[in-house]
């Protein structure tokens, strides 16, 4: 099975560390890289030798806004599915997360399994190579 080149934005290591454990032992996913802030994210993202085919984002970071990481993800060619994995996903943000270009939006506190259904998901939906 293919494995998903997984990019985390998340500040909070705990977190971090526990779900690329989880992911990476229970579903198709290798992270190759993590941020806890916008700009390292941004930065990382936007460079040509760093492709991936997912990016978990949460909203709120160290400094900067899970939102401007989805905005810039949602520029890059080929173009990484985007998935918000927050504790504020309220209505209004899933919307505008959705608005800026979030594929999912899941809520930390009782979407993990939903998270993990997803990276599943893509990984057996791909059969077209419709990820980059």
């Amino acid at each position: 099975m293919r494995q998903l080149k997984t990019y985390i934005v998340e500040d909070s290591l705990v977190i971090r560390d526990n779900l690329i454990a989880t992911l990476e032992e229970i579903s198709p996913v290798k992270v190759v890289g993590v941020a806890d802030e916008e700009s390292t994210a941004v930065q990382w993202l936007t460079q040509p030798e760093n492709p991936v085919d997912l990016v978990i984002i949460d909203i709120f970071l160290k400094t900067g806004s899970g939102l401007g990481v989805i905005r810039a993800g949602a520029a890059l060619a080929p173009r990484p599915k985007l998935v918000v994995l927050s504790n504020y996903a309220t209505q209004d943000m899933r919307s505008k997360c959705l608005q800026l270009g979030a594929d999912e939006v899941f809520d930390k506190s009782h979407d993990i399994d939903g998270l993990i259904e997803y990276c599943n998901d893509l990984v057996v939906g791909d059969d077209a190579g419709t990820l980059p």
